[in-house]
């Protein structure tokens, strides 16, 4: 796991925000993924002591039922739907997850052990921040990256993916259906299958006016079930790694169930 998150997170990070330049098009797509999660983790903070007397059930819900699989799910499911077109931009949306996993999921995880001040500094040591800044840098500047070193990364990349799902079952081995958490797991999987994709539909048609190529991967994105890499954080901060990766298992689930209602409501709504 801290192979993952201190080695192989930065590669995926670095690798992802050099695949494409920088134009707008890229640009807007994640800057709005961004507000519509930023506006719907608002409303959670607003309701979640309601929802859930215990602090860490509190923390848990806060930090990974907004985080969906963008890249492991998203990507190859993006090109499914829309072709290989839509690569760069589901990657690019991926890596706005990336960065809202660090600055804030690592935040409510953290914070279980830590206090404020001593959660913020936790947080500026995960290096895939920095590296997300050079990478910007690098791109922003036009620097080339040489040919064999941009294989490298792109193998660190994918080899990311797969440790990734190999720590996410290797905590799944141990989980009991009968030791399920069900009102938490249910409860996250309500927000990120229901409650986050309706906000995401509201303002993409009301408040953007991005061509429907780009709504409709911006919504699929919102669509897709719980993030793997929440397992790496909730274990680095022993916070109940075995309720996340239960409760991405159920997400999963509840995914395959609905994916045929999704395609044909991103059909129905993104003319």
């Amino acid at each position: 796991m801290i192979i993952s998150l201190y080695f192989f997170q930065p590669i995926l990070i670095f690798w992802g925000l050099t695949k494409s330049p920088i134009n707008y098009e890229f640009i807007a797509s994640p800057f709005i993924y961004i507000i519509i999660v930023l506006i719907s983790l608002f409303l959670l903070l607003l309701v979640n002591k309601k929802i859930f007397s215990n602090r860490t059930d509190q923390s848990t819900y806060l930090a990974i039922a907004l985080v969906g699989n963008t890249g492991n799910i998203g990507i190859p499911l993006g090109i499914a739907l829309f072709g290989i077109e839509s690569v760069p931009y589901t990657s690019i949306i991926n890596i706005a997850n990336v960065l809202f996993i660090y600055m804030f999921s690592v935040y409510f995880f953290a914070r279980e052990q830590y206090s404020l001040k001593d959660a913020i500094i936790s947080i500026l040591k995960i290096p895939g921040i920095w590296f997300a800044f050079l990478a910007l840098f690098i791109n922003y500047q036009g620097i080339t990256i040489n040919k064999h070193i941009y294989n490298a990364l792109e193998m660190g990349a994918y080899t990311s993916m797969v440790i990734q799902l190999l720590i996410f079952g290797m905590y799944l081995f141990s989980v009991k259906i009968k030791s399920i958490p069900w009102y938490l797991s249910l409860h996250i999987s309500f927000v990120k299958h229901i409650f986050l994709p309706l906000i995401g539909i509201f303002i993409v048609i009301y408040f953007t006016n991005l061509n429907s190529f780009v709504a409709s991967i911006l919504i699929m994105e919102l669509m897709v079930p719980l993030a793997v890499n929440n397992v790496n954080l909730a274990a680095l901060y022993d916070c109940r790694p075995f309720n996340v990766a239960a409760t991405i298992l159920i997400s999963t689930s509840i995914f395959i169930f609905l994916l045929y209602f999704y395609i044909e409501i991103i059909k129905y709504f993104i003319k």
